[in-house]
């Protein structure tokens, strides 16, 4: 079975992880300090995909919402149509 992602990889998520710990690592826009770790990680896998290590592409968003709005409209269409 082939690896999922690279030691390179791993190794931009372990730096990214330490300056967490550290208290050094910011996100992103804001530049606000990293408490969370699944954050940390995340923006180490980020800085991996950048420098193009082989890492998974990012997983994609549920489409399950958008669903749940159009019945909405649809029943609220309805209901405008009976009136």
């Amino acid at each position: 079975m082939a690896r999922k992602y690279s030691r390179k990889a791993s190794g931009d998520v372990t730096r990214a992880m330490k300056k967490r710990k550290a208290g050094t690592l910011k996100s992103g826009r804001s530049g606000r300090k990293v408490k969370s770790r699944k954050q940390a990680i995340a923006i180490g896998l980020s800085e991996a995909r950048a420098k193009g290590r082989k890492v998974p592409k990012k997983a994609s968003k549920k489409k399950t919402s958008k669903k749940k709005t159009t019945k909405k409209r649809k029943a609220a269409k309805k209901r405008k149509a009976k009136r």
